[in-house]
């Protein structure tokens, strides 16, 4: 089993923004198993099981969270597979395999990365035009900007075009005390960032500030708008409809590390 569940994930960064935005490549084994469940005695916390045996991540460490509810979900994507065993149908996995493997041992190479989005936010750069686009942005975009200065004291300036514009250093600093340190929780910050372009957005929901509808509207704002005046883009919907389970992976990790 060792050997196996190593091969499946092998191709998987352990960086949680490149594996955001790489997702899942194609490697599927045939379902070997009767049964996922949770070990509450588990090595490293809430320990998902195989027919009892339990599941290694690709460095050879437990796959365990630190909830039980986190590892139920784990736990139901391996129970959910069929025939074959899809990792591109396991973004809950997945991610737990960057976190356990990657984030713990390079806290502070993911937190930098965040701290790269910060100065280049998608939140910061507007649109002059047309009105409608200009306030929709406004719309969904202020309440964030509002929060990130009253809550934290952190004052971003906003641009119109896409012309960098630094961001004041006393700003990026208050952000950065906000990102979380805990593992768990820094590896869902970094992979929601890169999934939405925006690491105000990915700490506002760790914030509980934003709840996780709100902040994917909010992050897809510009490319509706595109839609809407120009019609659908299958191709992009496709696309996006992978993003958001790598998405909702992540904010339930938020919502169920409870570390």
């Amino acid at each position: 089993m060792r050997d196996l569940l190593g091969d499946l994930f092998e191709n998987q960064p352990v960086d949680p923004m490149v594996s955001a935005r790489q997702g899942a490549k194609a490697s599927l084994r045939k379902r070997f198993y009767k049964e996922a469940s949770v070990d509450d005695a588990g090595e490293g916390g809430f320990a998902v099981m195989l027919d009892g045996k339990p599941i290694k991540t690709p460095q050879r460490r437990a796959l365990a969270a630190p909830s039980r509810a986190l590892a139920e979900v784990i736990a139901q994507e391996w129970q959910a597979q069929e025939t074959l065993i899809d990792p591109a149908r396991m973004p809950a996995t997945r991610l737990a395999n960057v976190i356990i493997d990657g984030v713990g041992e390079q806290a502070a190479a993911v937190t930098e990365e965040v701290v790269k989005y910060l100065g280049t936010d998608l939140l910061c750069y507007r649109a002059d035009s047309p009105p409608g686009l200009v306030a929709r942005q406004a719309q969904h975009w202020d309440p964030v900007i509002a929060w990130a200065r009253d809550s934290l004291g952190a004052r971003f300036v906003l641009v119109e075009g896409i012309i960098h514009t630094r961001q004041p250093d006393d700003t990026i600093a208050k952000m950065r005390a906000a990102i979380p340190q805990n593992a768990w929780r820094l590896g869902a910050v970094a992979s929601l960032t890169a999934i939405t372009g925006s690491a105000l957005l990915a700490l506002a929901l760790n914030a509980g500030a934003i709840d996780g509808e709100a902040a994917w509207i909010a992050a897809h704002v510009d490319e509706d708008w595109q839609m809407e005046a120009w019609g659908r883009d299958e191709e992009a919907l496709t696309r996006r409809a992978f993003r958001r389970a790598d998405y909702d992976a992540a904010v339930r990790v938020l919502t169920l590390a409870k570390v």
